[in-house]
């Protein structure tokens, strides 16, 4: 499994590019399937930030052409702290975040996405 430890550097992005966030690990993940023991690798790539936060890229559908990009979002907030808030306005900048380190807009010609849920 690919894998980025704190602290190192990711290509072409400055530490003002990272909107406040630091990378505590990076990687191409896999599943392993609890009931059978059998290793899906290659399921995405996943950042987690210090904080807890994480931005998570996967392919979905049965080949490259005509598959969709899935972007996940989750902001760390704490138990004592706003829970309360509009789950949009909670990622943002997560979302910018994303977009700036994977250039999504121009890889894919699509400046909004088709769904948000």
């Amino acid at each position: 499994m690919a894998h980025m430890a704190s602290g190192e550097a990711l290509k072409g992005v400055t530490k003002d590019d990272m909107l406040g966030f630091e990378v505590a690990t990076a990687d191409v993940f896999e599943y392993t399937d609890p009931v059978d023991d059998s290793v899906s690798s290659n399921q995405g790539v996943r950042f987690i930030f210090t904080d807890g936060s994480r931005i998570v890229f996967r392919l979905s559908g049965t080949g490259v052409v005509g598959a969709t990009v899935r972007l996940y979002l989750e902001k760390y907030e704490a138990p004592s702290g706003t829970l309360d808030q509009f789950a949009p306005d909670v990622v943002q900048t997560l979302a910018q975040l994303a977009l700036k380190l994977s250039d999504l807009a121009a890889r894919t010609g699509r400046q909004n996405p088709d769904v948000i849920t």
